[in-house]
């Protein structure tokens, strides 16, 4: 089973990263974290690693419909947007909402989850030339 929605972006990180922001906002989504991977690796076990940024994305009105159905959806709400070097390009990758509805076997999440896959597909396909 695939996971993830993801698009290769021509383009540099931090360009890429700036563009995945203003993708996202531009579908309703906020973006309420930021972990730099690459920096917590390299600070906590001295690890090099190529640029990855996870970002916290959250659509408050789909959120909020998801959790209505289930409050434990939290653990599986498609939040993280991974953005990383990648070769020549940069990755952008984001968990297929669809997954909310196949690991807890909830109908009613699938209209939720239908909806953020637009959104996300949208914004992703906004970057690059398609998803995969």
């Amino acid at each position: 089973m695939g996971y993830d929605r993801s698009v290769r972006v021509d383009a540099g990180f931090a360009d890429t990263v700036e563009a995945v922001r203003g993708a996202l906002a531009e579908q309703g989504f906020g973006v309420l974290t930021e972990i730099d991977v690459t920096a917590t690796l390299k600070a906590k076990l001295d690890h090099d690693m190529e640029p990855y940024l996870i970002l916290g994305a959250c659509n408050p009105p789909l959120a909020r419909q998801a959790l209505d159905v289930d409050r434990a959806i939290g653990l599986l709400l498609p939040c993280n947007v991974v953005v990383r070097a990648d070769g020549d390009g940069t990755l952008v990758q984001a968990l297929d909402p669809a997954t909310m509805v196949e690991l807890t076997g909830l109908p009613d999440l699938a209209p939720v989850a239908a909806d953020a896959a637009r959104r996300l597909d949208a914004a992703l396909s906004s970057l690059g030339a398609g998803t995969g």
